[in-house]
């Protein structure tokens, strides 16, 4: 599989885009079960573009452009972990200072089994071996550990907010037809609210989820108030859950 920066949008994944949001996905996710989905980037975009959508963060970097998309087949094979830190790390470099949002989006062919609880698993099993691998120092502009609210994962020296989709998940949003890991850079959400802009996009993508879902997601949390390790999968999880993963000894916390 192969990493590849977009360099325009082709969308032959489209047909059913006047479904409701939960029905297209429904319709694509068997699409992809049975073989006849189109190429997975294309999936994904037109998921992210569908009108009913609420992340406006997601649908400005498909329609900007700025995704690098990640090919890879299973989230527990080495050598495809392997090359998704390599992966970050270029990406990280590349879009430093960048002034729009950018994402790395990691797309696996291969199913999870175990519904909301194994997709869990594997993604912090993924965030495991990353970190495993890494050989550079947490960003110090997050905490590393993820019981801190100001934690944010960390590859290569830049910080990142970590967004999990797959087919089974219970929030229509994060309901991707294939296993899928989005890799946000943090400092885009800081200078948002350096800006001001910050609260409308948050209460606006929340009202838009829940037109589509009902009600607001509970594991969404105001910045400073729990560890965003909580949202990464989203599955909702009790109070005192704890993500599955462990800091090298050597690591130091990290700022705010």
């Amino acid at each position: 599989m192969s990493a590849t920066r977009q360099e325009k949008s082709t969308l032959s994944a489209t047909a059913d885009t006047d479904l409701s949001l939960q029905e297209y996905l429904r319709r694509r996710a068997a699409a992809c079960r049975d073989g006849s989905a189109g190429p997975p980037t294309e999936e994904l975009e037109a998921m992210i573009l569908h009108s009913e959508y609420p992340c406006l963060g997601a649908r400005s970097v498909i329609r900007r452009v700025n995704a690098s998309w990640v090919l890879l087949r299973a989230m527990d094979d080495e050598d495809d972990l392997q090359q998704l830190h390599q992966a970050l790390t270029t990406f990280g470099q590349e879009t430093e200072g960048s002034e729009e949002f950018v994402s790395c989006i990691a797309v696996f062919a291969d199913p999870v089994d175990g519904g909301e609880a194994g997709f869990e698993r594997s993604l912090w099993s993924v965030l495991q071996h990353l970190h495993d691998q890494d050989t550079q120092d947490w960003s110090d502009e997050v905490a590393a550990d993820p019981s801190d609210p100001h934690f944010a994962f960390s590859v290569s020296g830049t910080a990142f907010f970590v967004v999990g989709l797959h087919p089974e998940a219970s929030r229509v949003a994060r309901r991707a037809p294939i296993p899928t890991l989005v890799f946000n850079r943090h400092d885009q959400f800081e200078r948002l609210r350096e800006q001001g802009a910050f609260d409308r996009m948050r209460e606006t993508i929340r009202a838009r989820d829940v037109r589509v879902q009902g009600d607001v997601n509970p594991m969404v949390e105001d910045h400073g108030s729990g560890s965003e390790a909580r949202q990464y999968s989203g599955r909702a999880v009790s109070d005192d859950w704890e993500p599955p993963f462990t800091q090298r000894q050597t690591d130091e916390t990290g700022g705010e």
